[in-house]
């Protein structure tokens, strides 16, 4: 029963985050929130291939958790480059 309604929960967190992702005043705060945005899709799919049985979500989480990573370096990088 509640490993129905925790991927609800988990993307309704998720969506928090877009009003900071939309309107951020700056690139770090919009970063932040890209970051918190792919941890949340993360963790909604994992909850969800373990509510559905479905083991390929486990695949795709592991791939936006690794292209979370990757955009949070590329960030940094460019970031320093700018100044």
């Amino acid at each position: 029963m509640i490993l129905e309604v925790l991927p609800f929960l988990s993307l309704l967190a998720t969506l928090a985050s877009l009003p900071r992702l939309l309107l951020g005043p700056g690139a770090a705060d919009r970063i932040v929130a890209a970051q918190l945005a792919g941890t949340g899709a993360v963790a909604t799919l994992i909850l969800l291939g373990a509510a559905t049985a479905t083991p390929p979500l486990y695949d795709v989480a592991l791939v936006f958790a690794a292209l979370a990573a990757v955009t949070g370096l590329a960030f940094v990088a460019l970031s320093g480059r700018a100044r």
